[in-house]
């Protein structure tokens, strides 16, 4: 059989080939196991390999911050350096945003920088630099994407598969603009390309480890971006990286979606474990680390909040103690609110900051019902020793509610927290679990700060035995001031009374309370009414008297 023709077919693929061949065997020739080590640790070849001596102490772990604030928090200060690390994440999870912080960060702190995009191209990574009005100079962009010249025919492979020759160039790419910029920061993006070129897990397995040692070799931080849509992902590639971190995004029924991220794991390493909310906006992302109240245990010196009203302080043994939650519950439209803002109100004007995060009502209608009480809060808020803010719940994770909150009191010495009302922020985010928990330690983290947390719960029903707590967090507060609507003379009025207060002593009576004629009022102790919390009270003295519990002459109106 006359072979000439099928090896004249062959000599062009094999003139492609060999120059791929030369480069690796130039590669491996100038890498060795011992350049890997750090001083102090040696490499002696056995017959089986390699056995490693540790000849002195460990160094201290050198970090290589991210650029982004939260995470660099979570990681326990950042990533430590020369070390192969995972971030997983489907499409539009901020994965790339991520990677061109942490390129940037390292601009900034004199270090050299290189994306390997395989499949975006320089333009479009350009474009997303642009939209959050960065500048991606100082960072070398390092584009395999398929031009169109391999479209033509000509340009296929049909003896060999084209994985065997694409593999191939793409890796020895890779490594020959690694050696000629010499960077300490690489971002691979993405894997998924990697992954379809190895054809099968062995080969793919293979070569992230091969990666993972020329960049170890040659002190480089490298973040691998992974969008995890490979049919059956699977855990190989975790449990190579020294660091994994999983980014998802889960579809809410109404609002914006719900970004979460998760350090899975980062090797030798102490880190704050747990799911952490992060954003995307224009800046970069956002990322809020998990509050552990435990971590913020401070010394206080404790005082009363008075409202301002001698009536309720007195119901309240005097006041709200500082660092406790108070919990105001009742039906709608009872007062709760306006108690709120009266607190507010006496914290600003006794010098202390306050801050009011309203679910429900408009920043407008606050403003002017408090003027028609008598509460001119516009000019604290121009002072601002007041913070309002209207909080759109659709558009805000409860870890950003919560980071928020932190803000205030480490950056701004907050001393009254008034959150109006519950429903508003558990009502919606009626996906969400554990928000229950996530307020206790929110509560928990105020009341070791010294902040004293006032919050409204709107009940269902308003008057009769039939009203009902749609959130039930009264085990959360350390007082609940109950607040009831009652008809008497024929009229519908109102009654608040103490239920609990850890904290201390209070009364155990039930009160009128007033809102007119641009007066808030604490009456005197019903105590010619039964039934009151019931909504249908039985009047026990002589009908002459009853006039004196009309609003008109109710006493004691806020100054």
């Amino acid at each position: 059989m006359n072979s000439k023709p099928l090896e004249a077919a062959l000599e062009p693929m094999l003139k492609t080939v060999e120059p791929v061949r030369a480069i690796m065997r130039k590669v491996r020739k100038g890498f060795t196991v011992d350049s890997i080590f750090k001083p102090g640790i040696s490499a002696s070849q056995s017959g089986n390999g390699f056995s490693i001596q540790n000849n002195g102490k460990s160094a201290p772990v050198e970090r290589y911050t991210v650029g982004v604030a939260g995470l660099d928090d979570i990681l326990g200060g950042g990533l430590p350096r020369n070390h192969l690390y995972l971030i997983e994440g489907e499409p539009g999870t901020g994965k790339t945003t991520i990677a061109m912080q942490f390129l940037m960060e390292g601009v900034r702190r004199g270090q050299k920088g290189l994306y390997v995009t395989l499949s975006e191209s320089k333009a479009e990574l350009l474009e997303i630099a642009d939209s959050h009005g960065w500048s991606l100079d100082g960072v070398e962009i390092f584009e395999l994407v398929p031009d169109e010249a391999q479209l033509k025919p000509e340009a296929q492979y049909t003896v060999f598969h084209p994985s065997e020759i694409e593999m191939s160039e793409t890796t020895n790419a890779v490594m020959e603009e690694v050696e000629r910029l010499q960077p300490a920061r690489v971002v691979f993006d993405s894997l998924s390309e990697l992954r379809l070129l190895a054809r099968d897990s062995l080969r793919y397995r293979r070569q992230i480890l091969g990666l993972k040692q020329y960049f170890s070799g040659r002190k480089c931080t490298v973040l691998l971006l992974d969008d995890r849509t490979a049919a059956g992902h699977d855990q190989q590639l975790q449990s190579i990286a020294h660091g994994v971190i999983l980014m998802e995004s889960a579809e809410r029924e109404y609002g914006i979606k719900r970004r979460r991220l998760e350090v899975k794991k980062l090797r030798g390493s102490k880190f704050r474990e747990g799911l952490h909310d992060y954003v995307i906006k224009r800046g970069g992302v956002e990322v809020y680390p998990r509050l552990v109240a435990a971590e913020h245990l401070v010394t206080f010196q404790p005082l009363q909040l008075e409202s301002g009203i001698p009536p309720l302080d007195t119901l309240l043994g005097g006041g709200i103690d500082s660092g406790t939650s108070t919990l105001l519950l009742g039906p709608a439209g009872c007062g709760k609110s306006t108690i709120a803002i009266r607190y507010a109100v006496s914290a600003v004007e006794r010098g202390d900051s306050a801050a009011l995060f309203t679910f429900d009502e408009t920043l407008a209608t606050l403003v002017i019902r408090a003027k028609g009480l008598g509460m001119d809060i516009k000019k604290h808020v121009d002072s601002g020793k007041l913070l309002l803010r209207q909080v759109d719940a659709a558009e805000l994770s409860p870890g950003q509610f919560v980071y928020e909150i932190r803000q205030l009191v480490e950056k701004h010495d907050l001393k009254l927290l008034i959150v109006d009302s519950l429903n508003g922020f558990l009502n919606a985010m009626p996906g969400e679990h554990f928000l229950a928990m996530q307020l206790h330690e929110l509560l928990a983290y105020l009341s070791q700060k010294g902040v004293t947390t006032v919050m409204t719960v709107s009940q269902v029903g308003f008057v009769g035995t039939n009203i009902d707590t749609p959130v039930d967090v009264s085990y959360l507060a350390d007082t609940v001031l109950l607040f009831r609507y009652f008809e008497a003379a024929g009229e519908v009025r109102q009654a608040l009374s103490v239920i609990k207060k850890r904290s201390g002593e209070h009364e155990r009576t039930i009160r009128e309370l007033v809102m007119r004629n641009g007066v808030i009022a604490v009456g005197e102790v019903l105590t010619e009414f039964d039934g009151v919390l019931t909504g249908s009270p039985i009047f026990r003295g002589p009908m002459d008297s009853l006039q004196r519990f009309t609003p008109r002459t109710a006493p004691q109106a806020a100054p």
